[in-house]
């Protein structure tokens, strides 16, 4: 098991920058795959970003390039760095840890709100 915690969400306008934290209950070095993702108003959850255990990350294509995820092992925490915030980016954002350990288990935060005023 492992509780996740998402803080660093708010209201920024168009062209800001916010840097989001997922803090861990647990060490995360055995966790497979970190990510974040997202869930506007009436619209699917869908994938932001990943990075795997070994440093692999994969982007979203309407993030690329604005957004960058990373990892900290020793501080059990991942976090996601927003560029150049859109309004389309407004969503409350989830993290995501998928453990491989025993089997396969997915563990979510309770998210954060993201929203972008143009």
């Amino acid at each position: 098991q492992v509780q996740l915690v998402e803080s660093g969400g708010g209201l920024v306008q168009a062209g800001g920058s916010l840097r989001l934290s997922c803090a861990a209950s647990r060490s995360i070095s055995s966790i497979d795959a970190m990510g974040w993702y997202r869930q506007a108003p009436g619209k699917q959850r869908e994938l932001v970003a990943t990075v795997r255990q070994g440093g692999g990350t994969n982007y979203a294509d309407s993030v690329k390039g604005r957004f960058t995820i990373s990892r900290d092992n020793a501080k059990n925490t991942v976090y996601l760095q927003m560029n150049s915030l859109k309004p389309e980016d407004t969503a409350v954002y989830y993290c995501k840890a998928r453990s491989l350990v025993g089997g396969l288990y997915d563990y979510w935060g309770q998210g954060t709100q993201v929203t972008v005023s143009s």
